[in-house]
């Protein structure tokens, strides 16, 4: 009977619990963490593409993000027309252009 006496002693002595302030700060540091790893990287990644899409110029040599590669042959607003093959041209949006690759890449290919 006295382990039953003990046990309420020791449920009486009050618990240091957490502070309030700690779930705050621990949201804050995952906060933080997610935006440095995950959403800059991802704003720099687009503002350089979008960067990419409008400095296109006829005769520039692109990869479009489905993987065709061409040479451009005009540019509009928001499409461009892409030439991959001698008189086979096709039209495609300017954001599906993938990579800008180096003059002369496609004629070493």
């Amino acid at each position: 009977m006295d382990f039953l006496i003990a046990s309420a002693h020791a449920q009486a002595a009050p618990a240091a619990g957490p502070s309030a302030m700690q779930p705050l700060i621990m949201m804050l540091i995952f906060i933080a963490v997610f935006y440095f790893l995950l959403i800059r990287p991802q704003m720099k990644r687009a503002k350089e593409h979008r960067a990419m899409v409008s400095q296109l110029a006829k005769g520039d040599e692109v990869i479009t993000s489905g993987g065709i590669a061409g040479r451009i042959t005009d540019v509009g607003d928001a499409f461009v027309t892409i030439e991959i093959a001698d008189n086979v041209a096709i039209k495609v949006q300017k954001h599906a252009v993938g990579n800008v690759l180096p003059k002369g890449t496609l004629k070493a290919g």
